[in-house]
């Protein structure tokens, strides 16, 4: 009897049924009130546009189709992404182009920080897709681009926002050495969902490389991690990740909604109410988190600047675990 061989796709990749996805929302269907947001276009936004066209940069704004890039853009901070546009994995859920990577490009580094100049940012997350086809997994190109910002804009912070490395202690030496204000390398989902969105990434190497990124950095680097809602997850295996998190060290969380970029992508089983975001950031801040942004706009880089403040500065919290004089359940913002 002959087999049908059939490629497994983003949206398809295999073992949907035994994971448990159940009921899933269609793709095109109206979305909750609350991810209403402006169109991106004010004169801000055009200027950066501009700039990254001009110097042929790469955004994670605009390769992951992010929902605040009118807001951001506007306040005057981007997230580069370095390395090409192409990675050499295929998580179900990223709208980055996946294939065999050609982009390598010495001065991207330089290119990068001057732009971070003439844009005048206070602070510059600098990301990249994943080049397992690298000798150094990138880590050399995360090396250049921190020294490069430091040279040209020095008084600007740098937050890195890497790939797991494959679990390799020595790229990950190398960029910490550099010393980034911030380090951040996102978990994504819960442990339970990685063979689903997750392919080639395993949840305790990400956690692993977290931690050693603490131990190598010590007080001066800040770690950070950020996972999504909408795939599946349960509250009780979110609460239960963040602890995990805590446990190596983990101090800045960030928690937001997961949006099907396209039908060839894993479809969102369920939107999270902004009153359960707000549940969760209590949860998190009785974990111990030192600055937690949770809702369902909140991306990875959303308001870094805030969040790094809000790190370096303990304040004394509330009975539920939050900043005391902030509402419970309001994400860290400005």
């Amino acid at each position: 009897m002959s087999r049908e061989h059939r490629t497994r796709s983003r949206a398809n990749p295999g073992g949907t049924r035994d994971l448990g996805l159940g009921e899933v929302l269609e793709f095109g269907a109206r979305k909750p009130a609350w991810f209403k947001v402006p169109a991106p276009g004010g004169a801000r936004y055009r200027e950066l546009r501009r700039e990254m066209e001009a110097e042929g940069l790469h955004t994670v704004c605009q390769e992951a189709a992010c929902p605040n890039i009118g807001d951001c853009w506007e306040r005057g901070t981007a997230t580069f992404m370095i390395l090409g546009d192409t990675c050499t994995r295929r998580c179900g859920f990223c709208n980055v182009k996946t294939g065999k990577p050609t982009f390598n490009d010495p001065l991207e580094p330089l290119r990068v920080a001057q732009s971070v100049k003439r844009m005048g940012l206070r602070h510059a997350v600098v990301t990249s897709v994943d080049r397992d086809d690298l000798p150094d997994l990138g880590a050399s190109a995360f090396v250049g681009v921190i020294r490069s910002i430091r040279r040209f804009s020095p008084g600007t912070k740098v937050e890195v926002l890497t790939p797991d490395f494959r679990g390799e202690e020595m790229p990950l030496a190398r960029v910490i050495a550099e010393r980034p204000d911030v380090f951040n390398h996102n978990v994504e989902t819960v442990p339970r969902l990685y063979p689903l969105a997750r392919r080639g990434s395993r949840f305790l190497r990400s956690c692993r490389v977290l931690r050693n990124a603490k131990e190598m950095g010590g007080d001066g680097v800040v770690t950070k991690s950020g996972l999504m809602t909408g795939l599946g997850e349960s509250r009780e295996e979110l609460l239960e990740t963040f602890g995990v998190l805590r446990e190596h060290g983990v101090q800045v969380l960030t928690v937001g909604q997961y949006l099907r970029p396209t039908r060839d992508h894993l479809p969102v089983v369920r939107y999270w109410h902004p009153d359960e975001f707000a549940d969760l950031e209590r949860e998190a801040y009785a974990l111990g988190f030192e600055a937690v942004a949770a809702g369902p706009l909140v991306r990875s880089s959303y308001f870094a600047e805030q969040t790094l403040e809000r790190a370096a500065e303990p304040v004394a919290t509330n009975a539920a675990g939050v900043p005391a004089g902030e509402p419970a359940g309001v994400a860290t913002a400005p």
